[in-house]
């Protein structure tokens, strides 16, 4: 049996909508003719978009076709039960909360329920005031969670380069300063690369500027196979990119280098019409914290000017701040 509330009831701030919203999607599922009927009333009356259908079969068949923001079912069905018919929701991919009823006599099949997929249950007698408090509720929940993803998803996306999908020069300064004032805690070196391409530009020019964005795609995609877990590639700006390798001296990011001149010099890099290109190198210059700098823009700085040592010493090497060493091919 259906308790309904007196009038007068009030709606609770999770209920209020206002007139340009769209109204809320809730798929009732009833076996019981004057529940359903009197469950898809009163959710209209307040303003949620209401469909009702007797059965679990009819309902996946529905969403199949159509998206709602709610399921609301009994748990006591003919042919398929609550629990089967949000199994089966579940393997349809569907993320869809899925609320169920049950009678006090059968709260640990309630749970069952839940372990099965379903958000939450309430319990016979309904009181319709109060399930429309609780659909609201996991709807607010469901909405918070999901400005939530959204948040992270574009913080994340606001630190991507758009082209390469590594880390661009914002999030790169803001990392590096994490980072050199974790070393300072703990008096731990750190070393900062600073990559260029060579030739870039003639590149471009031969190619095409299709191409030179394949390229850049590519050094990005090979800068991460060669780095440490804990290390941090971005993109610099342009053709330069930078790597931070936490807890290793310049001496010991020699081999970090080695195997990124390595696996640019050995790739088969091709033109935006399959064409191959020709070898292609990098510069790299290195500095060190807190040996060559004790700020950020300090060691950028000192990292910059190695890299154009190397380049101004034939290009195609490793050059450490105030030391070049030049790599034989």
């Amino acid at each position: 049996m259906l308790e309904e509330s007196g009038a007068g009831l009030e709606k609770s701030a999770l209920a209020d909508q206002t007139n340009d919203e769209q109204a809320k999607k809730i798929l009732v599922v009833e076996d019981d003719l004057v529940e359903r009927e009197a469950l898809e009333e009163f959710l209209q009356v307040n303003d949620f978009a209401v469909q009702a259908v007797a059965s679990a079969t009819e309902a996946l068949k529905i969403l199949k076709k159509s998206d709602f923001d709610l399921v609301l079912t009994d748990l006591v069905m003919p042919e398929m039960d609550g629990i089967s018919m949000t199994r089966a929701i579940r393997d349809m991919g569907k993320d869809v909360p899925v609320l169920v009823m049950t009678g006090f006599a059968s709260i640990e099949y309630a749970v069952e329920a839940i372990k099965a997929g379903a958000t939450d249950f309430i319990t016979k007698p309904l009181k319709l005031d109060h399930v429309v408090f609780i659909i609201n509720r996991v709807l607010e929940t469901r909405s918070l969670r999901k400005k939530a993803m959204e948040t992270e998803y574009y913080k994340d996306l606001s630190n991507r380069d758009e082209l390469t999908k590594i880390s661009n020069y914002r999030h790169f300064n803001y990392v590096l300063q994490l980072e050199i004032d974790r070393q300072l805690r703990y008096h731990r070196p750190l070393t900062l690369l600073i990559i260029d391409i060579d030739d870039f530009k003639k590149c471009n020019d031969v190619h095409g500027h299709l191409t030179g964005d394949m390229v850049l795609v590519k050094v990005a995609s090979l800068l991460t196979t060669q780095i440490r877990s804990c290390d941090f590639v971005a993109r610099y700006g342009g053709d330069e990119f930078t790597v931070i390798l936490p807890e290793i001296s310049e001496k010991e990011a020699l081999p970090v280098c080695r195997r990124i001149m390595k696996s640019i010099t050995h790739c088969e890099f091709q033109s935006f019409e399959k064409k191959t290109i020709g070898p292609l190198s990098v510069t790299i210059g290195i500095a060190s914290f807190p040996k060559n700098a004790n700020v950020g823009r300090e060691l950028i700085e000192k990292a910059d000017r190695a890299m154009y040592s190397g380049k101004r010493a034939g290009k195609n090497c490793i050059c450490i701040f105030g030391d070049e060493l030049h790599i034989e091919h």
